[in-house]
Parts: C-alpha cells; sequence; structure tokens
C-alpha cells in the first residue's frame, strides 16, 4: 500500500489537513513513506487528489480505464529530504505533547554518564530514598518563563525532561540578581542544559528545585566517546563522514581522541566489512547525532 492507496481509500479533505499534518509529524504514516518530510510536505497534493478521485466517485463517474479516478495522474511528491533525527523527535512532541521514537538528549547520555550527571528517575529514586537529594542532571527545557513572587523577587519556572522522565512547573530561584541574569542567558542560548537539582518528598510527591544550571554541551565538553562505530549500508556514507569528522575537527578548539571504525553491510558483499580509520577526530553528542540523521548510515553506537 502506498500513500496514494490511502488517498484512494480515505477522503483525505473530510479528514482535514490539520489532523493530517499531526499524524505525518507523528509518524503514522512510517510504513507507506517513511520520510515524513516528504509526507508533511505534500498533504496539499495529497489532499487535492483525493477529493477529485472522491468527487468522481460521488459522482457515479466511471473512466475509460475502470473505476473513478482510476485515470487521475497520482501528484508529484515533495522532493524534500528527511527531518534529521532531533527535529523528528521535536515534530513529534508537537503533535503529541511527548517524544515518542526517543528523546533529543539520547546522543549526549554516554557523555553525561562519564561525567557522572544523573537522570530525573534517579534524583527522584534518591529523594525517595533518603528524604532529600542534591543532584546534577542533563535535562531538555520547555515552556521556559520568568516570573514575580508576590514580594516582587524575580524567578524562573519551566518544564524539564530527560530520556526517563518529564517535570512540569518546575521553579528556579537565584540568590543573587547576578547569578539570575547569568541563569537567563543560559536558557536564552540552549535548551540542553545540566541542572543542580534539589529534592524532597512531600505528601510522597517529588518537589525539586533548581539551583544551578550550565549549557549541557560545555559540561561534556571534556567526556568525549572515545570512540564512535558506523554501521552503513552505503560506500558512500563512509565518505560523508569522513568528511564531516574531518571539517570538525579542524575547526575545533580541543585536541582531537575520538577513534572512528565503520562496519559496512552492503547487499553487494558477501558479508560485513570493517574499516577502521586511523587518525583521532573530535566526536561530541551534536556530531553523532548528524552522522546518525545522513543517507546509508544505518546506526551509530559509542565504540
Amino acid at each position: 500500500m502506498t500513500l496514494f492507496d490511502f488517498a484512494r481509500r480515505v477522503d483525505l479533505k473530510r479528514v482535514g489537513k490539520r489532523p493530517l499534518e499531526m499524524l505525518a509529524r507523528a509518524g503514522a504514516f512510517d510504513l507507506l513513506d517513511s520520510n515524513r518530510r516528504r509526507v508533511f510536505e505534500s498533504l496539499d497534493a495529497l489532499v487535492q487528489y483525493s477529493a477529485a478521485i472522491h468527487e468522481q466517485k460521488a459522482s457515479n463517474q466511471v473512466s475509460l480505464f475502470g473505476d473513478a479516478g482510476e485515470d487521475l495522474p497520482e501528484p508529484r511528491l515533495s522532493p524534500a529530504g528527511d527531518w534529521v533525527a532531533s527535529e523528528r523527535l521535536m515534530e513529534e512532541q508537537k503533535a503529541i505533547g511527548f517524544f515518542l521514537s526517543g528523546h533529543p538528549l539520547d546522543d549526549y547520555a554516554s557523555a553525561l554518564k562519564r561525567k557522572k550527571i544523573g537522570t530525573l528517575v534517579g534524583a527522584q529514586a534518591k529523594a525517595e530514598a533518603e528524604g532529600s537529594a542534591v543532584m546534577q542532571v542533563g535535562v531538555m527545557v520547555s515552556g521556559f518563563r520568568e516570573m514575580k513572587s508576590s514580594k516582587g523577587n524575580r524567578y524562573f519556572r519551566m518544564n524539564i525532561s530527560d530520556s526517563t522522565g518529564q517535570l512540569a512547573g518546575i521553579a528556579m530561584f537565584a540568590r543573587k540578581p547576578e547569578d539570575l541574569n547569568a541563569a537567563r542567558a543560559v536558557f536564552e542560548s540552549t535548551d540542553k542544559v545540566v541542572v543542580t537539582l534539589e529534592g524532597r518528598f512531600n505528601d510522597g510527591q517529588f518537589d525539586p528545585t533548581i539551583r544551578a544550571v550550565a549549557p549541557m554541551d560545555t559540561v561534556v565538553a571534556d567526556a568525549g566517546a572515545a570512540g564512535l562505530k558506523v554501521f552503513c549500508d552505503q560506500a558512500s556514507a563512509i565518505i560523508t563522514v569522513s568528511e564531516l569528522l574531518t571539517r570538525v575537527t579542524r575547526e575545533a578548539k580541543q585536541p582531537a581522541k575520538g577513534v572512528l571504525s565503520f562496519c559496512l553491510m552492503a547487499p553487494d558483499l558477501p558479508g560485513e566489512v570493517d574499516i577502521e580509520i586511523d587518525r583521532p577526530f573530535v566526536i561530541s553528542p551534536e556530531v553523532k547525532g548528524a552522522i546518525k540523521s545522513m543517507d546509508g548510515v544505518v546506526m551509530v553506537e559509542d565504540d
């Protein structure tokens, strides 16, 4: 079954463009076309095609070639490349309110662990076991807003999440105005941060407060992966990945220390072929995420 089959069977005009956009963003059409951006950008053409077919059916018109609508040419789909992994996740959140197929911090998990940065579920478990907890946690921020207390003191309120859970309406208070200004600058520059979370259990509920914040990329800058292993089903991916890492390493300010290897699984090969690149590269969570979205890359693992 294809998108065109779906358009012929279902009157997409009656479904409405807005619900169809939400379905495309959430990946509901992945089995028909895995390129979510192409589906999203082709909805106008698909809706018009579907409407024309169902109008013919409603008027009992029969084409020279069979059923109503079979003589109508299939519309041209958008030539757009797919959203990269982080974009796909953000589109999922727009559609259903949460990340479905992963979390934007997944590529940071190994680096955060090497820096002994905890998780939301870990902070909650520690607070439940010990009565209270102070822990650094890597989170993604949304719904950030600045507020004023009844006493006129400024503070922040936001939603935070990681791959283990999410918390809504979490407050951050600063002891000094300059601390507040510094924290505001961090939140305005990035939504990926490491927060110092202070929490306790009140009436059986986890009650956390943010006490400090730092940009996640700064915190994990010196926790680079020992290396990456890139699984490819196209030989051309080896060139594009190597070119990306060469450019990143050339422009980076820190020394290169990560190793790179490939596992080529092309269908025209008798088996898997392992290839090692004999020089170091600068490897970061952002680079890892960029590689995962490249054509021909099947999977990326820390090595």
